[in-house]
């Protein structure tokens, strides 16, 4: 059976630096009818519960650790015995949303995951936040970015833990030189491409956002 994306927006709120706004996050499952992984569980445990169907959960990956990409996690690990994994440097973030839970493994740059037969390479994505990673599919034409990249320009950094030179180096140096058909699949809003995405590089330098 042939591995694929699954896909499903979940809603919540982003708390950070004494601030909460509502948001709406959009879960990835990738795997086949029988295993999977899921890229960031976003508020809402039950819902990701249905959409996997039944079938048995590998890990749970997190791109970043603001609250609105792992408030689920903890659940959606207690009932599917799944492990989760962050990159150590967005261990300062995850304490503010689950101080009593630690992630169960680290994500490494260059690490690779594989689900169903499909290699995903763990690419270091700092700016957004420290521990921002992206997830490299080939073998489907996708690249998981979370809150790095999206249709229009960079995640934002205006807040704690965020850095707009690393996260423009993390675009140029990581993402663009993917191939340009690459899917970017977001962590909220619509999907894009590095193609799509690429000539606009200078234009979010100039702007500064």
């Amino acid at each position: 059976m042939a591995a694929r994306i699954d896909h499903l927006v979940t809603s919540g709120t982003f708390s950070l630096d004494g601030g909460t706004w509502d948001v709406d996050n959009n879960v990835w499952i990738v795997g086949d009818d029988d295993e999977a992984l899921v890229i960031d569980a976003a508020h809402d445990a039950d819902a990701i519960l249905e959409a996997l169907g039944g079938r048995t959960l590998r890990a749970i990956i997190c791109t970043h650790a603001h609250n609105d990409h792992i408030d689920a996690a903890p659940a959606l690990a207690a009932r599917t015995g799944a492990l989760i994994h962050l990159h150590p440097d967005d261990l300062p973030l995850w304490r503010q949303t689950h101080p009593g839970t630690p992630p169960d493994r680290e994500l490494a740059d260059g690490q690779v995951l594989t689900i169903a037969g499909e290699d995903l390479t763990v690419l270091h994505t700092p700016g957004h936040a420290p521990g921002a990673v992206s997830l490299y599919a080939p073998g489907l034409g996708a690249v998981f970015t979370g809150d790095t990249l999206f249709q229009g320009g960079p995640g934002a950094t205006g807040r704690s833990f965020s850095h707009f030179p690393t996260i423009i180096d993390s675009i140029r140096d990581r993402l663009l030189t993917l191939p340009a058909t690459t899917v970017v699949r977001t962590g909220h809003g619509d999907t894009t491409t590095i193609g799509d995405e690429a000539p606009h590089l200078e234009e979010w330098i100039k702007r500064g956002h």
